[in-house]
């Protein structure tokens, strides 16, 4: 809305982003009713409703459980190709991590290879 988009837009492609995120269960529910996989996929819908060229996630699987977070991981990169997204995660997970198309390693604050 402040971007001055049309409020019936919004709704549609709000839906259209929930659908994709398989969120549209959730639609009408408040976030403390949400699990902790919903939450960051409704995050994510959030981040992308504008259109960005590129998404930031700083420990975005922090408190999922496996299964979750390797669903989320998934879609980041699901997204990057479908959107020709740029993604930049800050992690600890070196799964998730070795994953990337490239990886910047920092230890003990430097950059090592």
């Amino acid at each position: 809305m402040i971007k001055g988009l049309e409020i019936n837009e919004l709704k549609s492609k709000a839906t259209d982003l929930l659908n994709s995120l398989d969120l549209i269960h959730v639609k009408d529910q408040n976030p403390s009713e949400l699990s902790g996989g919903e939450q960051q996929r409704v995050a994510v819908a959030r981040a992308l409703i504008n259109n960005p060229s590129m998404l930031f996630a700083d420990e975005p699987s922090g408190n999922l459980d496996s299964k979750t977070a390797d669903n989320l991981h998934q879609l980041f990169f699901d997204l990057r190709d479908q959107l020709n997204l740029t993604i930049v995660i800050v992690t600890h997970n070196k799964k998730l991590a070795d994953m990337a198309d490239r990886k910047l390693s920092l230890v003990d604050g430097k950059w090592v290879n």
